[in-house]
C-alpha cells in the first residue's frame, strides 16, 4: 500500500500539528501524573528515557496522519507494542494509537485499510494480554480490554466517516451527472425544436413559392393578351402569399413569449383548400378522402397535411400541369396516404425518355429547381410518428408517394 500523495490545505495541516502536540503532552503528562500517584514497575526514564521517547513519538507522528495514514498507524502500533511489552507504566499512552486507527479507517482506501487495522489490532491485543498476564491487582486487566475495545471502536468510527464521505461524493457525482443530463436534454430539445421549425418553414415556403412561381409565369405570358387571366393569377399569388404569411406566423409564434397571432397548425381539415390552391396552379387534383370514424390525433393530421402539401409542391416544381390523385384512407390503426401524378403531359420539346424532368414555364424558360429535401423531410415526419413512407416512379411515367401514419404514434412529435 503506497503512501498517498495528497495535498491538504494549510489549515488542515495546522490542525493536525496542533492535535499531535496536544496528544503528545496529554500522553506524557497523563502518564507521569499516574506514576506519581500509583507508582510503576519500570520508570519512564529506564533504558535511556525510552518510555518518554515512545510516548512522544506516538504523539508527534500524528502531524502527518492524513497524508500517510498507514505508516502513522504502524509507528504508533510499534510504539505501543514496545511500550507495553517492556512493562512501562500504563496511562493515556494509547491516545495516539486510537487517533491513528481512526485516521487509517477514515482516510484509507476501504477494505485494505480495514484489513491492516484488523491485523494490527489483533496483534496489539495479543501483546497487551500477554504483557498483562502478571499484572497486579488483577482488576487492572480491565484497562487492557478497554484498549482493545477502544481500538475496535476507533476503526469502526473511521470506517463510518469514510463510508458517509463516499456516499456523499457519489450523491454529488449523481447530482452533477443529472444536471449535465438535464442540460444535454435541454439542448436536444432546442435542436429538435429548431429542426421542427425548419421543416415547417420549408414545407410552407416551398409550397407557396412553387405556386407563386407558376402563377407569375402565367401572368407574364398572358398579361398583354388576356388581362383577365393575368388578374386571376395575381389574385392567386396574393392569396397564396397571404396564407403562407399566416402559416409562418403560426410556426414562428413559438419563438415569442406571448400567444398573439398564433393559429393551430394545418391538418386534414385544410386539405380541400390545399387542393383548390393546387388547381389554381394548373394541376388537375382528384381528392379521394374517407372521413375517419374518430377524430385523428393532431400530430397525425398535421403530418398528413404536410406530406400531401410537399408531394403537390414537388409535382408543381418538377412536373407542371398534370393529373394528381390524392387518397386519404383512415384505417383502424393507421392513416394511409397516397399521392400519385401521371407525369408530364406531352409538349413540344419534351424528352419522352425522361417524363419527370422539370416542366417548361409558359414563358419558355426551364425550371432550374434542384432536387431538395422534400422527400427526406416527409420521411422524417413519418419516422417521428413511427410510420413509414415510400416514394418511387410509376410504370406509367408518373410518381407516387405512399405513407402510413399510425394513429397511436410510437415516435415523438418534434
Amino acid at each position: 500500500m503506497q503512501p498517498r500523495a495528497v495535498s491538504f490545505p494549510l489549515r488542515v495541516v495546522a490542525q493536525d500539528v496542533a492535535l499531535a502536540l496536544f496528544l503528545t503532552v496529554m500522553q506524557v503528562q497523563g502518564t507521569v501524573a499516574k506514576v506519581a500517584i500509583e507508582g510503576a514497575p519500570r520508570p519512564l526514564t529506564d533504558l535511556g528515557n525510552l518510555g518518554y521517547v515512545l510516548l512522544t513519538v506516538s504523539g508527534l507522528v500524528l502531524a502527518v496522519r492524513r497524508r500517510w495514514p498507514v505508516p502513522v498507524f504502524v509507528v504508533t502500533a510499534l510504539a505501543s507494542l514496545v511500550y507495553y511489552g517492556l512493562d512501562f507504566p500504563d496511562g493515556p499512552g494509547w491516545l495516539g494509537l486510537f487517533v491513528a486507527l481512526y485516521t487509517l479507517a477514515a482516510y484509507g482506501d476501504g477494505r485494505r485499510s480495514l484489513m491492516v487495522a484488523g491485523v494490527g489490532t489483533t496483534l496489539l491485543a495479543v501483546v497487551w494480554l500477554v504483557a498483562a498476564a502478571d499484572i497486579e491487582p488483577r482488576a487492572a486487566v480491565g484497562w487492557v480490554f478497554f484498549r482493545i475495545g477502544a481500538s475496535v471502536m476507533s476503526a469502526a468510527l473511521g470506517e463510518s466517516v469514510r463510508s458517509r464521505r463516499v456516499i456523499a461524493a457519489e450523491a454529488q457525482e449523481r447530482a452533477e451527472l443529472a444536471e449535465r443530463s438535464r442540460e444535454e436534454e435541454a439542448r436536444t430539445r432546442v435542436d429538435a425544436e429548431r429542426l421542427r421549425i425548419a421543416r415547417e418553414v420549408h414545407d410552407t415556403v416551398a409550397h407557396a413559392i412553387a405556386i407563386i412561381n407558376v402563377q407569375s409565369g402565367v401572368t407574364a405570358h398572358v398579361l398583354d393578351k388576356r388581362p383577365e387571366v393575368a388578374r386571376e393569377a395575381l389574385q392567386a399569388i396574393e392569396q397564396t402569399s397571404s396564407r403562407a404569411l399566416r402559416e409562418m406566423r403560426a410556426i414562428l409564434g413559438v419563438l415569442r413569449d406571448d400567444k398573439d397571432g398564433r393559429v393551430p397548425y394545418p391538418g386534414l381539415g385544410q386539405i380541400d383548400e390545399l387542393a383548390a390552391k393546387a388547381r389554381e396552379a394548373g394541376l388537375d387534383i382528384n381528392l379521394e378522402e374517407t372521413s375517419p370514424e374518430t377524430p385523428l390525433p393532431s400530430a397525425v393530421g398535421s403530418a398528413a397535411y404536410r406530406i400531401v402539401q410537399e408531394s403537390i409542391t414537388n409535382v408543381i416544381r418538377h412536373v407542371g400541369p398534370t393529373r394528381v390523385t390524392v387518397a386519404l384512407n383512415p384505417r383502424i390503426d393507421a392513416l394511409e396516404i397516397r399521392v400519385t401524378d401521371e407525369g408530364r403531359r406531352a409538349a413540344p420539346g419534351d424528352d419522352p425518355a425522361h417524363p419527370h424532368l422539370p416542366a417548361q414555364h409558359p414563358t419558355g424558360t426551364g425550371s432550374s429547381a434542384k432536387p431538395g429535401r422534400g422527400i427526406l423531410g416527409m420521411r422524417e415526419r413519418c419516422q417521428l410518428l413511427g410510420g413509414e413512407l415510400d416514394a418511387k416512379p410509376t410504370p406509367a411515367g408518373g410518381f407516387e408517394v405512399t405513407a402510413r401514419l399510425p394513429l397511436a404514434p410510437t415516435g415523438s412529435r418534434l
